[in-house]
């Protein structure tokens, strides 16, 4: 059939073209029949398909790599493969290993292909998981492997965003482990995830490293410039009302550490009747846990215990890291009582221990910090 035809009798081929995207450097009738099997079609199927004539797809499979299709036709197996799903095209490149034929990579010329984008979606899943349960080491190999495989500058816009999801992971990981400044640090990570969803014009994850960035602010000490970023971010329209909710909480915590308790109470107020009419019970447990430690900071013992207990008959979500930030509340709070006080040293303890098990340094220095501090007034 001639080319015209074929190009009438699929439009797909126009769009896929026009995508710019990868082909193969040269196709023999080895790699027809293979691109066919994976496709799982039969002879006629597959001509149909390409819109050629049945005659010439048996020539290709009865001469194997001793053929080569011409040029026009070379354009069509290239087309078939682009526009095939992933896993098409994972059981294509199977077929020419089992063959004997050359690594996938000898044939593409356009840089990752599509199922390496479903396994690096894929893996980041797999590493938010990790981080989630603090297991940094596993989290910590998912993210660096594509990281290191693929060159920024090599990758389309869907490789890019990939890239920056990573980024942003690494970030995540390097701040529950304590590393926030340093060119090795969550906030390095965090930037470079923030230029780069910038330039794709993603604007709710350009807020989200926005938002990321201000709590490595906070995590420094400079509490003012954090609070101010949290209260831009708590009415910015491009984050999710969740992350609007989350950020006026934070406003809180930053007014909190900075003694602002009266300001800070209020917006901590706040952000829990948002995340109670939003549906969000974990959120809503960490904002009774963050009133509990305002109301310790004005010395208002009875609401602390009365906040933090919320907290703990409500915790559904039993991570280390939620463990540890929610017992370490409840320990400062019964250090805050001589009667209590020895059982927050004995629950600071097991803290201590659970952070260092996991490796989450910053959560030990805050253990420590509180522990000095009670030891000097004692």
């Amino acid at each position: 059939m001639a080319l015209a035809v074929h190009d009438f009798a699929q439009p797909w081929l126009h769009e896929a073209r026009e995508a710019g995207m990868g082909s193969l450097a040269h196709w023999t009738g080895s790699e027809a029949r293979a691109l066919r099997r994976a496709l799982r079609l039969s002879v006629r199927a597959f001509a149909e398909r390409l819109g050629v004539g049945v005659r010439t797809v048996t020539k290709w499979e009865a001469l194997g790599a001793d053929t080569t299709p011409r040029p026009f036709m070379q354009s069509i197996l290239d087309t078939a493969l682009t526009v095939a799903d992933a896993e098409t095209k994972q059981r294509f490149e199977l077929l020419l290993r089992q063959d004997g034929r050359a690594p996938i990579r000898d044939y593409y010329s356009s840089g990752p292909r599509e199922w390496d984008y479903e396994t690096w979606g894929d893996d980041l899943g797999r590493a938010g998981a990790c981080l989630a349960r603090q297991d940094f080491r596993f989290a910590a190999d998912l993210v660096d492997r594509w990281l290191r495989r693929f060159a920024p500058e090599d990758l389309d816009n869907h490789g890019l965003y990939l890239h920056a999801r990573s980024l942003a992971l690494l970030g995540d990981l390097r701040r529950d482990q304590g590393d926030i400044a340093g060119p090795l640090s969550a906030r390095q990570a965090y930037y470079r995830a923030h230029e780069l969803f910038h330039e794709l014009d993603v604007p709710r994850r350009v807020a989200q490293m926005e938002l990321s960035l201000a709590v490595v602010e906070e995590m420094r000490g400079r509490l003012e410039p954090a609070a101010c970023d949290y209260e831009l971010l708590a009415e910015d329209a491009r984050l999710s009302p969740r992350d609007r909710t989350r950020a006026l909480l934070w406003v809180g915590t930053a007014l909190s550490k900075k003694g602002d308790n009266d300001r800070a109470m209020a917006a901590m107020a706040a952000a829990l009747q948002r995340f109670e009419q939003l549906g969000e019970p974990d959120d809503w447990s960490v904002a009774h846990q963050k009133l509990a430690l305002a109301y310790r900071g004005v010395g208002d013992l009875g609401n602390a215990q009365r906040y933090i207990d919320v907290a703990l008959t409500n915790q559904s979500a039993d991570s280390p890291m939620q463990r540890v930030r929610l017992q370490t509340a409840h320990a400062h709070i019964l250090l805050s009582d001589q009667a209590t006080s020895g059982s927050g040293l004995r629950l600071l303890d097991e803290t201590a221990g659970t952070s260092r098990t996991f490796g989450m340094s910053h959560q030990l220095s805050s253990i420590e910090a509180i522990r000095r501090a009670f030891e000097h007034l004692n």
